[in-house]
């Protein structure tokens, strides 16, 4: 059986310009590391500074993986709910966003789930029965992924934060449904380089 495995990372933290600070760097090394266990087939990443160096601060750890920037993973907004579908602690969030780019970020994500939520093409990497593939986005798009893969309503992405460089593992098989391996696991980082990206009220 053909298997895709997904490996879903939120960049590094980031200073307010969006450039990747010291401790973002830091646990983007950390996740190369751990990720060093695994036969990767390709890194992937947004087009987003943050993003682009963390991919590439996390494959010193895994020579030879190509790394490649994919339009698809970068950060947006992929579905506006309505109203009736906005929980009241998201009241106001969307205020501001109009049908262009409502519509806009629908067509990434589902340019998302066409590129990446599936089995991969026969003989993409050879003789192997499945890709190992590394995603280096953000908190949205991995939202979506999620959310895909558990077919749960559009507006369900919502609430799905993630970490920074935290681990998501979604696998892909013929003929069955999309497996949530792990959601935002950070063991690979020591306690004072997890939760970034969480409000710091609600860190554990």
């Amino acid at each position: 059986m053909t298997t895709r495995h997904l490996y879903l990372t939120r960049h590094g933290a980031a200073d307010a310009f969006g450039e990747l600070t010291d401790a973002g760097r830091r646990q983007a090394g950390l996740l190369g590391e751990r990720l060093a266990r695994v036969p990767v087939d390709a890194v992937w990443h947004s087009p987003l500074p943050r993003a682009a160096a963390s991919a590439h601060e996390l494959a010193r750890h895994l020579p030879d993986v190509p790394v490649t920037e994919a339009a698809e993973l970068v950060d947006h907004v992929p579905y506006v709910p309505s109203a009736a579908e906005t929980p009241p602690s998201w009241a106001g969030f969307f205020d501001g966003y109009d049908d262009t780019e409502a519509a806009s970020g629908q067509r990434l994500a589902e340019a998302l789930i066409a590129r990446f939520a599936k089995v991969s093409d026969p003989g993409t990497h050879g003789t192997r029965p499945g890709t190992h593939e590394v995603l280096v986005t953000h908190a949205y798009p991995i939202a979506w992924l999620v959310r895909h893969a558990l077919d749960a309503p559009p507006s369900r992405w919502l609430g799905l934060n993630s970490a920074n460089t935290a681990l998501t593992v979604i696998e892909y098989r013929d003929g069955l449904p999309p497996t949530i391996v792990m959601f935002n696991d950070s063991s690979h980082l020591p306690p004072d380089l997890r939760w970034t990206g969480f409000p710091a009220g609600i860190r554990p």
